[in-house]
């Protein structure tokens, strides 16, 4: 959950959880699309509590998106009670402000001028805050690739918006019986904390307007320009530009500064028609950027393309994105949160490249892609956990991409990202996330001719830090780290952004240890064996902050993890005791959560935590696992942590964010897959097709990629391992295009979501399998895998024995599961 500790001191309302990721390729649908197949996502689910999604018009990672501007922190909330306007740019779940809406367009009525009702001697008349627009949710549709709502102000207005890759579209209908219409282009104001630091807007002729727009990137960070172009499909009779002393009739430029107002106006007469469409097209590196990516995907023969014509174009994408997976049984609700899952998981990474190839480096020079695309916006301690596999395994392009988008940020940038925006590293967030992503990427084989790049990249990452004068934190605690083999936990470290590594020194060293033996993996793959062995070393690193002392006071429970400070003392709060229960030293988190995240140990962890069975009735504790199997369908809204940024002082299983996101499966790592089962069925019912159907910031799909590879009975829970662990899917039947001319084949007769199911069986292509596991080799080969499902827990059966389990591969030599 992107950094949700901006706002654990305000009070949000409680959400509910989006799920997980079936990227898709671009290889030939399993079947012919259906018609409607569109219609099954819901744009609104995850729009409500938190869930940061944005209910407007995208293309899947679309450069440009167009949807409501609200008065929510991050762009819009189901209940806003107004929309200001639509924006033309939008992160998808994240958990800061500052997240897009530029250029906020809206149609209205009325008479402006002098003492009019846009009075043109009092600037804050053009307020987006003052104009904002009531509107109704009934008639609302919310669909991939279109939106529509009816504004209830202004003598009432249907808008509808679409969105191809790079341009989209707005189509605005006026009331009978209006005589004139206007547009209003406000590129002064965003979102509701997203400061514009500057901006500029031109009226070009009669039908264009366009400029540039500076603004300050996620939870305030660097200042980034975004330059714009809007044509409509008929001219405008008049126009007038407002800036910070009025507005001016008949005026085609203004220019403005931090926090002013600006902005333009154009009026049209509704005799010729009470419909006006405009096209827009945005770019991150110069204004004939916005041009050609408006002449590219919204013209056509040198004219703009009408809305419906790319409506259909946009939806026509979106249907042959949903078709690649074909999905039998389940519930229509069952169908639209798992389709929309699959849509949530495709919006981003966003395009960054321009029609022509250009885009803007993290050097801040345009370059060009040629015969790629470049892409922007990178969450990756989110995305590493669950999307970015899902991209690998069945969008591979898209990966390769991706992987190539990386090694050019850290050319030019000097340093491989953590949280990159547009065009430059935000340092938010912690450990080292882009370690365990890459390696996947590679295990995944998208990182094909470019593995030594991309090897001495993540080895300068993992074994220095970005020098001072550097834009990236890289590994921050890496000091204490390779001195040490932990993170010194220190709040007093100095930051280049709103997050270091040794203000949460217990759970960044968890992070790099679990990011160090998946590079290991790759190391060991490419032919480096001493860096190899030194990093396998590192893998087992989790220790070193585990304190065999620790008791949980109300569990009984020994043994946790625990930050150390300087001087190698382990860190005592002011009260002189130290809780598991505390988020000292843990970001966004727990020792009770974070204990988990060593699952590149499983040995290791056992032992210390006194042995499976201990291992287990653990698990149980952080579960719930007892008021789950009493009440599956309710138990996890009742007994996990339930609000968005309510993570600390918890012991429990969080579902709302990412650090025990893998949890569910260290059942099935210790031998006890029929308890994962039960956890994953639990925590399924809290995805629901409604605005509050996320448990947690959506964090740019993240969320939804879990929820898709737990309905379809696959879960990556070791990054670097190309491992992926089998259990009780959702869905009878379901077929996966990969992306590769294959497919994956899922049967599991009988299956039903809304009851507990344990695996009793599995075959793959034909063959009984007792292993919990499956390879990446054996998925992207088109595996038809076959559950058999029953209602009896098999204690002794199906993945339980030792030989059943995966190798852990930073275990200690020797060390065996006991």
């Amino acid at each position: 959950m992107t950094f949700r500790r901006c706002f654990r001191l305000r009070a949000f309302t409680p959400i509910a959880s989006l799920a997980c990721v079936i990227a898709l390729s671009a290889a030939p649908a399993l079947q012919a699309a259906p018609a409607a197949l569109e219609r099954e996502v819901n744009t609104f689910i995850g729009s409500k509590d938190d869930g940061n999604t944005f209910p407007g018009a995208s293309a899947p990672f679309g450069l440009i998106q167009v949807s409501p501007i609200g008065s929510h922190y991050a762009g819009w909330r189901y209940d806003d009670e107004k929309i200001r306007g639509f924006g033309h740019s939008f992160l998808s779940g994240a958990g800061c402000w500052e997240q897009g809406g530029q250029v906020s367009v809206l149609p209205v009525t009325g008479t402006i001028g002098a003492g009019g009702d846009f009075d043109t001697s009092n600037p804050k008349a053009f307020d987006h805050k003052a104009y904002a627009s009531t509107y109704e949710h009934a008639g609302e549709v919310g669909q991939a690739g279109y939106y529509r709502v009816r504004l209830t102000s202004y003598g009432g207005i249907d808008a509808e918006a679409t969105a191809r890759t790079r341009a989209a579209a707005e189509r605005y209908t006026f009331a009978a019986g209006q005589k004139e219409g206007h547009v209003l282009v406000n590129v002064g104001q965003a979102n509701e904390r997203h400061s514009v630091i500057g901006s500029v807007i031109d009226v070009v002729g009669d039908r264009v307007v366009e400029g540039k727009l500076v603004t300050k990137s996620f939870c305030g960070g660097h200042q980034y320009t975004t330059w714009f172009r809007i044509e409509f499909d008929r001219p405008f009779k008049a126009h007038g530009v407002w800036g910070e002393e009025r507005g001016l009739a008949g005026a085609r430029h203004s220019m403005e500064g931090e926090a002013k107002p600006n902005g333009a106006w154009l009026s049209f007469d509704m005799a010729q028609g009470r419909a006006v469409t405009a096209v827009s097209a945005i770019s991150h590196v110069d204004a004939e950027g916005a041009r050609t990516n408006l002449r590219s995907d919204g013209m056509q023969g040198g004219k703009l393309l009408g809305f419906d014509r790319m409506r259909r174009l946009a939806q026509d994408a979106w249907r042959e994105e949903l078709s690649t997976v074909k999905l039998d049984g389940g519930s229509k609700d069952d169908r639209t949160v798992l389709y929309t899952a699959l849509y949530h998981a495709l919006l981003q990474p966003m395009t960054g490249s321009d029609a022509d190839g250009r885009y803007r480096g993290y050097d801040d020079a345009i370059h060009r892609a040629d015969g790629w695309t470049y892409y922007e916006y990178f969450s990756l301690w989110d995305t590493y956990r669950a999307q970015n596999q899902w991209l690998a395994l069945t969008r591979p392009q898209v990966a390769r991409d991706i992987g190539r988008t990386l090694l050019a940020i850290d050319a030019q940038g000097g340093w491989l990202p953590r949280w990159g925006y547009a065009n430059f590293e935000t340092n938010i967030m912690t450990g080292d996330p882009v370690t365990p992503f890459m390696a996947d990427l590679w295990r995944f084989g998208a990182l094909q001719g470019r593995e030594q790049e991309a090897w001495s990249a993540l080895r300068r990452n993992a074994f220095d830090v970005p020098p001072l004068n550097s834009r990236a934190a890289g590994r921050s605690g890496n000091p204490s780290y390779l001195d040490k083999g932990y993170v010194v936990y220190d709040r007093a470290f100095p930051s280049k952004g709103m997050d270091v590594d040794p203000h949460h020194g217990g759970s960044a060293t968890l992070e790099y240890a679990l990011a160090d033996c998946a590079l290991a993996r790759m190391a060991d793959g490419l032919g480096h064996a001493a860096d190899a062995a030194t990093l396998r070393q590192r893998g087992r690193n989790w220790r070193n902050v585990w304190d065999v002392s620790v008791r949980d006071d109300e569990t009984g429970f020994t043994g946790f993890p625990r930050p150390r400070t300087e001087g190698e003392q382990w860190y005592t709060p002011s009260d002189g005791h130290y809780s598991p229960r505390s988020h000292h030293g843990f970001h966004e988190g727990t020792a009770w959560q974070y204990q988990w995240l060593a699952q590149q140990d499983v040995p290791g962890l056992v032992e210390a935590m006194h042995g499976r069975e201990q291992a287990g009735k653990r698990l149980d504790a952080f579960f719930a696992m007892d008021a789950l199997l009493a009440d599956p369908l309710n138990a996890a809204r009742k007994e996990w942590v339930v609000g968005p940024y309510s993570y600390y002082n918890q012991y429990r299983y969080n579902p709302n964010n990412e650090p025990d996101l893998h949890a569910p499966w260290m059942y099935t790592l210790i031998g006890q897959p029929w308890k994962t089962a039960t956890v994953v069925r639990a925590a399924q019912q809290l995805f629901t097709n409604a605005p509050n159907g996320v448990t947690g910031n959506d964090d740019l799909g993240t969320m939804s990629a879990w929820y898709l590879f737990s309905a379809l009975g696959l879960y990556p829970a070791v990054p670097g391992s190309g491992e992926f662990l089998l259990h009780a899917p959702r869905f009878a039947k379901v077929d996966v295009a990969l992306g590769n001319g294959r497919q994956l084949t899922l049967r599991a007769p009988g299956a039903d979501g809304r009851s507990l199911q344990y695996v009793q069986g599995v075959d793959v292509d034909g063959k009984a399998q007792s292993a919990v596991w499956l390879d990446w080799e054996t998925l992207q080969a088109g595996a038809d895998i076959h559950w058999t499902l029953g209602t009896q827990a098999p204690q002794q059966g199906w993945g339980t024995a030792t030989s059943d389990l995966p190798v852990s591969y930073c275990a200690a030599p020797g060390s065996v599961l006991e």
